[in-house]
């Protein structure tokens, strides 16, 4: 609901203090504190990037100002906040083999044929994207399938959740793999009824190939980063969490910021306690490159994903009464690392997919609160799906339900298939976990989702997907308002990375990351929305996105 024009200059007039510059003559649209909906005609930007204030419609502009830059009256909001991404392998996929529009095996091997002929100078084809169940295809592919579209070259390609990989024979040939290879824990070896291996190899049983596989070059990590940034920014993106940042990404992302590159904010998760004590030391780094870098936290996993059949559940899959996913980690393993990485002044984010996997956590985060009172913001990463009774727990403990409103509306078929009716009550339960006191904090988990935030907030207040299915939407129930999705996209998405301070939103003091866009976010139907096309993308008041030169080196 728009506030009064009284009320709302109130707001926007606190802090008056002298401006450099003036983003002026704007249709303009944001969240307050308290979640409603604000319009101002322009932004003043002090000279370190910050909102001084935002300017009511029809005040005259400040007569001494070193910079104004006019926005023609189009519609400028805050930037958009992923909770939840992997920057670094949305760049490989760019510029690797991408499957993810596929939607046949036929499809996919003819995609695999025409990528292996031109690139011929490729030691190994890799990418990845595949999805059997958008291919209907109602099984896992095998390594025969993959070479008769590709040969004798080893192929590799991690299915879109990431959680399992599809290898050729050529592959396995060179990772050593045989029908006595066993799987590591939390792994699994896919096998033909002959007993040899299929090709796909759930969770950690991926990491078999990690010796054999090439390694990218500095310079091939240098392109996908910017390749990353680059689809970031122009999809409305100006900050995004970094699930698993490893010491190669790390050095990638330093490298960028040393040279004035690093546009997009990256609030980063280290792959584990070592490698985020490797990256920071005894503690979280400070921010770095002007708050556009900071490693605050640590990525653990519990299950696998439940589209590879890898998530923890209580009771056995719908669609594979033998199988119940995969463990990753035992409950004294969990406290253990929780507890040494806690202690250093670490935030948790815990991938939980499944509800026993979920439950594990809950358990673990419990037994650790008392000793830990402070603000520590545990997060679990997905909050999936959840026995019903374990629901209310999220707003205990201060946790943060990190969750993808896309996955709902692309998984529904597939959850079903795999939950049955009974499991379905506690998945994918947005509404409940606001209801119960829990917070969230919403992304896309890119690239097993488009990075595109207009969609997902569509997906967070309809539960339907692009197509309107199904009518109504999926499971209604569990539907977030237009504006509480939009908040959980941006200042709960900072706030779930402890940076409500820097950014997230337009109050005063915060850094100036907004976006231009072709149509009113809050006024747009849902297909309108969807469609929304980012026009710039401003970071700490300098454009950043498009760019006609590179950026050189600065402050903000």
């Amino acid at each position: 609901m728009i506030r009064s024009v009284l009320t709302v200059a109130a707001l926007l007039l606190a802090g008056t203090a002298q401006a450099d510059g003036l983003v002026d003559n704007v249709n303009g649209v944001a969240l307050d504190s308290r979640g409603q909906v604000v319009r101002f005609g322009g932004i003043l930007v002090d000279k370190d990037g910050k909102v001084v204030r935002l300017v009511p419609k029809g005040e005259k502009a400040p007569k001494k100002l070193d910079w104004r830059s006019d926005m023609g009256g189009r519609i400028v909001m805050p930037g958009m906040i992923d909770a939840h991404g992997h920057v670094m392998s949305l760049g490989y996929r760019a510029l690797e083999l991408d499957l993810s529009n596929t939607r046949s095996l036929a499809d996919a091997q003819a995609a695999i044929q025409s990528y292996a002929r031109s690139n011929g100078n490729r030691q190994w084809i890799l990418g990845g994207g595949w999805n059997q169940e958008a291919w209907g295809l109602g099984r896992f592919p095998t390594a025969a399938e993959l070479d008769a579209a590709a040969g004798d070259k080893p192929v590799l390609l991690e299915r879109a959740d990431g959680h399992a990989v599809w290898a050729n024979s050529a592959a396995m040939k060179a990772a050593g793999i045989t029908a006595r290879t066993v799987a590591p824990a939390g792994g699994r070896i896919e096998l033909l009824p002959n007993g040899q291996p299929s090709g796909v190899f759930v969770d950690s049983a991926a990491s078999l190939f990690d010796a054999a596989r090439p390694k990218p070059s500095p310079r091939e990590r240098n392109a996908a980063f910017l390749k990353a940034q680059e689809l970031l920014l122009s999809t409305g993106i100006t900050a995004t969490a970094d699930m698993g940042t490893s010491v190669d990404d790390w050095l990638v992302f330093r490298r960028m910021g040393d040279i004035g590159q690093l546009r997009v904010r990256i609030m980063s998760y280290g792959a584990g306690l070592d490698t985020a004590l490797t990256i920071a030391g005894a503690g979280p780094t400070p921010w770095l490159y002007g708050d556009r870098l900071r490693m605050g936290g640590i990525k653990l996993y519990a299950d696998g994903a439940l589209g590879s059949r890898g998530a923890w559940l209580k009771a056995p899959y719908s669609d594979a009464p033998k199988q119940t996913g995969l463990s990753f980690i035992n409950d004294t393993t969990l406290l253990n690392l929780l507890s040494r990485g806690t202690m250093d002044g670490f935030q948790f984010a815990i991938h939980a997919i499944g509800d026993r996997a979920n439950r594990q956590v809950l358990d673990a985060i419990d037994e650790l609160a008392s000793s830990y009172k402070d603000d520590r913001r545990w997060r679990i990463e997905h909050a999936q799906v959840l026995d019903p009774a374990d629901l209310p727990r999220l707003g205990k403990n201060g946790i943060i339900a990190s969750m993808q409103p896309v996955h709902a509306t692309g998984d529904r078929m597939m959850a079903e298939a795999r939950l049955g009716p009974a499991r379905l009550t506690g998945a994918y339960a947005w509404a409940t976990v606001l209801r119960d006191g829990g917070r969230l904090a919403f992304g896309s988990d890119y690239p097993v989702e488009s990075p595109n935030p207009f969609v997902g907030w569509a997906a967070a207040f309809t539960r339907e997907d692009p197509n309107g299915q199904p009518p109504g939407g999926w499971r209604p129930e569990e539907k977030v308002t237009r504006e509480q999705a939009w908040k959980a996209f941006t200042q709960d998405a900072a706030f779930a990375g402890f940076a409500e301070q820097k950014f997230g939103s337009l109050l005063p003091g915060q850094k100036a990351d907004f976006i231009v866009v072709d149509r009113d976010p809050v006024a747009a139907t849902p297909a309108e929305l969807r469609a929304t096309r980012v026009i710039e993308t401003w970071v700490g008041g300098y454009k950043a996105w498009p760019l006609k030169e590179e950026p050189k080196a600065t402050g903000r």
